[in-house]
């Protein structure tokens, strides 16, 4: 009976230590993990989870194989990450631009985002701006406003697609301004941004990412950032507190996320492992130069997020009754 029970307590302090955050589970990894990706190469998000998966194989002593799945607003390879074995050798390297907005936009969705995934570890947020080209009358957010109160409907913004978080961003501050606008759909961020570069749109509410090297070389005009403090990526435009509409946040993310009932050891170590590569200095300085804002967090935060964000989403498409394109 001594034996047994000695035996008993060996092994439960052996499964503590496996699932212990920061140290490495006793059999994972032992192969290369496969990260797939949903986004399309060489976008933000891309470079962003490839500089960190970088960093995490140096540490960990296994590969992390990046893959790029794009397809159907992400959805696509999206449902792979789902379908996989729970095993954690094959991990989503996904941002809410799937999840919230694609997720709550398709008519259908082989998958539910809320609950056939492990959340895992955030890696960076991406902030927001809205911006005017540099011709433009209205130079501060309140101009923007007085002057769409003032012309109902009559004040053209682009986006980057219906549907899409540049779109759901404007009709957020619409609706909290208490203005209309008209929407100008673009099949994508660069001809947007490029448009409104030119003046052929006054505004566009964009990731930071896309709009700094306009912002920097003067042909656009950053109004105001919807965050609750200022960015340090854009330390002179004002948040829109300063401006006049208290309470606006809003942010995308990009993080980790596993199939559904992957074991929780596993998530601990890939959790502790992704925080530690988001930590570095040199992956620090990388991720801000992509104009992205370093974040770690655990993984219960991480769910969080990705709730109250889905919800926060869910209602501003069903206000709007904004549908796929």
């Amino acid at each position: 009976m001594n034996t047994r029970r000695t035996l008993v307590r060996t092994l439960a302090a052996g499964a503590a230590l496996a699932a212990a955050p920061g140290l490495r589970a006793q059999s994972y990894p032992t192969r290369p993990i496969t990260l797939l990706l949903p986004l399309a190469a060489g976008s933000a998000g891309d470079v962003a989870l490839r500089v960190v998966a970088q960093k995490m194989s140096e540490r960990i002593g296994q590969s992390l194989v990046v893959e790029n799945l794009p397809g159907v607003a992400g959805l696509l390879g999206t449902e792979r990450v789902v379908r996989a074995p729970a095993d954690g050798y094959l991990l989503g390297g996904i941002g809410d631009s799937v999840l919230n907005f694609a997720a709550n936009l398709a008519p259908k969705v082989n998958f539910d985002p809320l609950k056939d995934l492990e959340p895992v570890a955030l890696v960076a947020t991406i902030p927001w701006v809205v911006v005017v080209n540099a011709s433009y009358a209205s130079r501060t957010l309140r101009d923007f406003v007085a002057a769409a109160k003032a012309a109902p409907g009559k004040i053209d913004y682009a986006s980057t697609g219906v549907g899409s978080a540049s779109h759901i961003g404007m009709e957020m501050l619409a609706a909290q301004a208490g203005i209309k606008l008209n929407h100008v759909p673009y099949k994508g961020a660069t001809p947007a941004v490029n448009d409104v570069a030119s003046g052929h749109v006054p505004a566009v509410f964009s990731a930071v990412s896309v709009v700094l090297p306009h912002i920097k070389s003067g042909r656009l005009v950053a109004l105001g950032v919807p965050s609750e403090k200022r960015s340090s990526l854009l330390p002179d435009a004002p948040t829109f507190a300063e401006a006049g509409l208290p309470g606006f946040d809003f942010s995308t993310w990009v993080a980790l996320f596993a199939p559904r009932g992957t074991p929780r050891a596993v998530i601990d170590f890939v959790n502790a492992e992704t925080n530690r590569a988001v930590s570095d200095a040199g992956v620090r300085d990388r991720l801000m130069n992509l104009g992205l804002e370093p974040a770690t967090g655990t993984p219960e935060r991480l769910g969080e997020m990705l709730r109250t964000g889905h919800a926060r989403v869910a209602k501003i498409i069903r206000d709007n009754s904004i549908k796929a394109e």
